[in-house]
């Protein structure tokens, strides 16, 4: 029973192959390498191609008796995806087709799914609930609807389903407990290794998306959540599909909502610095507030968060002052 990780060497990806690794799974990585690191694939195999890549799948599925996937590869930058839109499509929504087609032709039937809260756009309400409607405000976040919707259509074919899991995740943010994997901030837009640069790198000049939103202070407010929580989800999900679980799609989030200028401050606690920051414009295709329901992962998945924000940005500091470079890029 052998798990293939797509864009296992990216942030997420990395963590959730230790997760696997940890939980004694086999586990093969097929990653690109353009944002992801060879060095963060720390005991796992890793092979260097593109889902895209159907004949090299197929040899992988064949060479290995893959038995479910855990799908991550996938351009991620809201702000990219509104400027480049054909790009997004192509590598997160057309590249997944043909990743999903392999599987069928090798009867691969469990499929856990890198999605998004960014589906929701700025809902009318909080915490999100799945039965709240998906209103994507970005080409990304439109492009991980798109995948979900496809592998909704997958599950209703009689003669051969696809089961799947798509998480709809809000922010996830620190590093491993152990300091060994984090998020190289030469290769990311998230705000918390933004706010790290700022406070480590006097290069960096850190920008803050516009302070008018209507909120408490002016800043956005997002639902920031442990990686290594994160990366337990997507075991759970996965021993949910291998029970026999039906398709589902569910938020992976901790409930509560956290500004920009909050996380700001607590970083300036706890590395007892400023961070120098400038405001500008808002950025195309970011909503104002979203935080999670996460009730159905906690039924469906026995899965909920257990780490504070507090050793979120403990564990981000901890892994950027000690990893400047990141990878050693």
């Amino acid at each position: 029973m052998t798990v293939l990780v797509t864009g296992g060497a990216g942030y997420i990806g990395a963590h959730t192959v230790r997760a696997l690794r940890g939980a004694n799974r086999r586990v093969v990585v097929l990653d690109t390498l353009e944002r992801g690191n060879r060095e963060a694939v720390v005991d796992a195999e890793l092979i260097v191609g593109d889902i895209a890549d159907q004949e090299l799948v197929g040899k992988i599925c064949r060479d290995n008796k893959i038995t479910s996937v855990i799908h991550f590869a996938a351009y991620k930058a809201v702000g990219e995806s509104m400027i480049k839109p054909e790009m997004y499509w192509s590598n997160n929504v057309a590249s997944t087709e043909k990743l999903l087609a392999v599987l069928a032709e090798h009867e691969v039937n469990k499929f856990v799914f890198s999605s998004s809260a960014a589906v929701y756009g700025t809902p009318k309400s909080m915490p999100v609930t799945e039965a709240m409607p998906t209103v994507p405000e970005s080409v990304y976040a439109e492009t991980k609807l798109a995948v979900e919707k496809y592998l909704g259509a997958l599950a209703l074919n009689s003669a051969q389903p696809m089961n799947s899991v798509s998480l709809r995740y809000f922010n996830a943010a620190g590093a491993s407990s152990d300091n060994k994997i984090g998020e190289d901030w030469s290769s990311s837009q998230n705000l918390l290794p933004r706010v790290m640069r700022a406070l480590l790198d006097g290069t960096f000049k850190f920008e803050i998306y516009g302070n008018d939103y209507d909120t408490p202070d002016g800043t956005c407010i997002r639902d920031y959540i442990h990686v290594e929580d994160l990366a337990t989800a997507h075991l759970k999900a996965l021993e949910y599909l291998e029970s026999g679980g039906k398709t589902l799609a569910c938020n992976i989030g901790t409930g509560h909502g956290t500004s920009v200028m909050q996380l700001i401050d607590l970083a300036e606690k706890i590395a007892k610095r400023k961070v120098p920051f400038t405001v500008a414009a808002r950025r195309p295709g970011d909503p104002v507030s979203v935080y999670a329901d996460a009730t159905l992962a906690n039924k469906s998945l026995s899965w909920q968060s257990t780490k504070s924000l507090q050793q979120i940005v403990e564990s981000a500091y901890a892994w950027h002052s000690t990893h400047p470079n990141g990878y050693g890029k």
